[in-house]
Formats: C-alpha cells, structure tokens, sequence
C-alpha cells in the first residue's frame, strides 16, 4: 500500500502554524525572505526491495523531489526556517507500487510586542518507523513499514523584566500530532508553563521558581496530564564552576500498573564546569518518583575535533520524544567580532546562516511508533574531526524506553562511524558503517526479538556547476535475528541528480 492511501494528515496546516505568527509580527512586511528552490531526481536497483528472507525481489525505484528552503532576513524581531520537499517514487518490479511522501521542516518565532510578547511555532512533517522489527528501509525503496508523521506546535509567551530583581515568562503551548496508517495514537496538548527567575541584581546566586501543566488527548488511548513545579539553586563557586540543585514535586494522571506511583518529590544536586569557552560540563543526579536519575550534557571542542555526550532521563511519550530524537547538526558560524561562534543542535540538514560550515552531526537513536507513556532513558555521544582533506564523525546512541503501562523495557543502541575524503574541489568520496542492535521483549512482541542490523555505504559526489550535483551511492543492509524470518541482506545502487536555483 502506497503511503498516499491514508491522507488524514494537514501537511499545509503545518506551514501555516510555523508562520502565521511571523505575518502578525510588526514590521514582517518589510523582512527579506531568502527562498532557495532545488530539484533531485534518482534512481535506485535494489536486488531485496521488501528486505524480506523469503522473498527478495528486484526492484527500480525513480524518483524526482522539488523542494525549497525558505529563511528570514535582516531582522532582530522574526527569525523562520522552513525546508520542504515533495518526492514523487515510482518502482518497478513484482507487485510494486508509486507514491507520493511530503517533508516539512519548520521553525519560526517573533517578538510580536518588544521585550513584552513573544510567539514560536514548528512544524514536522516525515516518514517515521512503524516497527522496529519491520523493515528499516527508507520509505522511497519500501513504505510498508513507514508512516507519514505531522506535528504541529504553537506556542505564545510573555516575557517581562521585573527591573533587575528577577524576571518572568508565561507561556501557552498547543500541539497536535497526527500518524498515519493508524501506527499510534493521534495526540491534542494544552500546556501551560510560568517561569520566575532571578534577575541581574543576584551575581553568585541564581534561583528559579517554575510551574508547568499538560493535558493531552488521545484518539485510540487513555488521555493524559503531566504536572509538576519546582525552585532550582545555583551558586557560582568562581567564575568556572558552579554547583546546581532542584526541588520539586510531580502530579501526573497516566496509565500505570496497580500500586505504581505517578506523582512524588523530586530533587537533584550537581555542577556545571566551563574552565574555557571551547569546554563545559554539566552533571546531576537526584531522585524523581520513578526512581533515579542522571543528567549528562559536556562540550569539548578544539581546532579540528568536536566532541559532544549527553544523557538524560525523563516521563515521554511517542509524540514528545520524537521531537528530541532527529539527526542534530553542528556549525562554525563567523560573528561580529570576526571569529566564530559554534551552533549547536541545528536541527536541518543545511547551514542556519550564511558563511557558516559544517562541524560534525549526531544521530539520534531508531524508535518506532509505540504508543503509551515510557520513562525515556537516552544517551548520545560523538567526536567529529577534519585532518587535511579528510572529516569523519563517530556516534553512540543508547535509547530506553521503560513503558509504565507494564513495566517492559525496549532497547537500541547504534554505532556509527562516517568518513568523507575531498578528493578535488569538485569531487568527495563517503563511506558509512553502522551497527545497530534492536531488542524488543515480549510481550511488546510475540516471540521477543534480539535483531543486529549492520548497514555499509560507499559513495562518490561530484559537482558538475556551481548550482549541479550529482552522486552514486552502493549500499549493503544485513540483519541477523534471533528469528529465523527476520533475517535478510540487500545490496542497492543510487544515482542521483541536484540541481539548485
């Protein structure tokens, strides 16, 4: 079945959320808006389309993708960024069907009323994993296992000096999720969040006092609210290094065994260390009413390596933790006094401002479209580095996701290890290596599953003009299960055509 059979999914909603609020803002009329329109077409052969041990057909997939990047100019007051693509796939082959996959990446935020009102809005549309059993193939070779994803977000806020004693922020948050070919529950949230904190006036001590509140409905399962307030402390030891700490407590409705909490108090206690600009460190750890925690986020970078770890735990579901688990991406961006700032967690594929250049990407760890509430336990980590004409990154994810609902726990973790080596000015050569381990008990599945997914690439890029590319990509995908039926290898080859306006 074609992924265009179930088209329940607002995809314009989703531009119109994004920027709607950046047409209210005043002075928008007079913003530079920078469109960058692009076209790819591609073919792929693959000699396993369905990924499948059983039954390997070959396969020609085509494809052509117009799109377009549009961005904000020349203003302090309205920033926006909205990526979208269409692909239009048509394979060839033993019961082969066409279709026809949106993209939209979208994020926006004005200063509707200076230093008073404030709006942000996203917008995501994509083709996500609906089992993590199924086939991972992309949803261009094999959409069978894929389903079109959308969310949408806006969020209005106030945010007021109370002259240099503290300052304060009331934000309101509407969001919705929709999930095609029924894969998870649709998801509608209302939330509210008030912020107290500690003005200029405090210099080694910094508090704050904050409340937040989520109501969330779900089409197919048990409706939701998340509810919690707490104080956090800080104190500036010297001017590197900081001690940290929180009090609070959860109140939270979600389904969950006989006897099990879903509200308690929570603390933790920790230190934040920046001994130079290029390095920092923050870690914590404290209580919450599901048990312990840990919170992890350290920097180092130097002239030519990036190295990034983080790790946290928290109360998710599907909708919230999808928005945290994208490939993020790093930049050198040049500032105003001549040097360069480092942009951390971009989350597109393209540069966030002119001038700036890439430094390394961190992926985020594979899930699929399970519904229900989880206590989310993920660690990502990664070192990017360029000697001379070659840049490679390696990244570690480790994703768990403990469902309160029955107390089952499912795992991924994935190494990744890419390379790109400029053979010319014109001409790269990349290559990527991936090891995936999927575990999944029962009885989320029936019988559990223990899968080791490795997938190989190896690639060419060239550039013909200034606005033409083109590349030819090899791949190899093999995965090993402790199920018999869940065995398979497959080998393709992507030609590839972009040309920029």
């Amino acid at each position: 079945m074609a992924a265009t059979a179930n088209k329940r999914i607002p995809r314009r909603a989703g531009l119109l959320t994004a920027c709607a609020a950046l047409a209210l803002a005043p002075g928008a009329h007079a913003l530079d808006w920078k469109i960058e329109p692009s076209l790819e077409t591609y073919a792929t052969f693959t000699d396993n389309a369905r990924q499948s041990a059983t039954d390997e057909d070959d396969a020609l997939i085509l494809g052509v993708a117009p799109g377009f990047v549009l961005r904000s100019e020349g203003s302090r007051r309205v920033e926006a960024t909205l990526q979208y693509g269409m692909r239009g796939v048509w394979r060839f082959g033993d019961d082969r069907d066409d279709a026809i996959h949106h993209n939209l990446n979208a994020l926006g935020k004005a200063e509707l009323i200076e230093d008073f009102l404030f709006v942000d809005g996203n917008a995501r549309v994509s083709q996500e994993l609906i089992s993590l059993i199924g086939s991972p193939a992309s949803a261009d070779v094999n959409d069978r296992n894929r389903a079109d994803v959308a969310s949408i977000a806006l969020s209005p806020y106030i945010r007021k000096r109370l002259g240099t004693f503290a300052q304060t922020e009331l934000r309101y948050t509407a969001s919705s999720t929709h999930y095609g070919e029924n894969a998870a529950s649709d998801a509608h949230s209302n939330g509210f969040s008030a912020l107290l904190a500690s003005g200029t006036r405090f210099d080694d001590l910094d508090w704050s006092l904050n409340y937040s509140i989520s109501d969330n409905v779900n089409r197919d399962d048990v409706d939701t609210r998340f509810e919690s307030a707490g104080i956090t402390l800080g104190y500036a030891l010297s001017r590197k290094l900081r001690l940290t700490g929180s009090y609070g407590h959860d109140w939270n409705d979600y389904p969950a065994p006989p006897g099990t909490d879903t509200e308690g108090a929570s603390y933790s206690a920790g230190f934040a260390w920046a001994p130079t600009r290029r390095t920092s460190l923050e870690l914590s750890a404290g209580e919450r009413y599901f048990g312990s925690t840990y919170n992890v986020a350290a920097r180092h970078r130097t002239r030519t390596t990036n190295w990034n770890l983080g790790y946290t735990q928290d109360v998710s579901d599907t909708s919230q933790f999808r928005t945290n688990t994208g490939t993020l991406y790093d930049y050198l961006c040049p500032n105003s006094s001549g040097g360069v700032d480092l942009v951390s967690g971009w989350q597109f594929d393209f540069p966030p401002a002119p001038g700036c250049v890439p430094f390394g990407s961190y992926q985020g760890p594979v899930f699929d479209l399970r519904s229900g509430v989880f206590i989310a336990k993920t660690l990502r980590s990664g070192v990017s580095w360029g000697v001379n004409k070659l840049t490679s990154s390696l990244n570690y994810t480790d994703s768990r996701r403990l469902f309160t609902s029955n107390g089952v726990e499912d795992r991924t973790t994935a190494l990744a290890l890419t390379a790109v080596y400029r053979m010319s000015q014109q001409t790269s050569l990349n290559a990527g290596l991936t090891f995936t381990r999927i575990q999944v008990p029962e009885p989320l599945v029936t019988p559990a599953r223990d899968d080791d997914w490795t997938a190989f690439s190896l690639g060419v890029d060239h550039r013909f003009a200034e606005n033409l590319s083109g590349a030819l990509i090899f791949r190899r995908n093999e995965r090993d299960s402790n199920v018999a039926t869940g065995d398979y290898t497959e080998n393709s080859l992507t030609a590839s055509v972009n040309m920029r306006f």
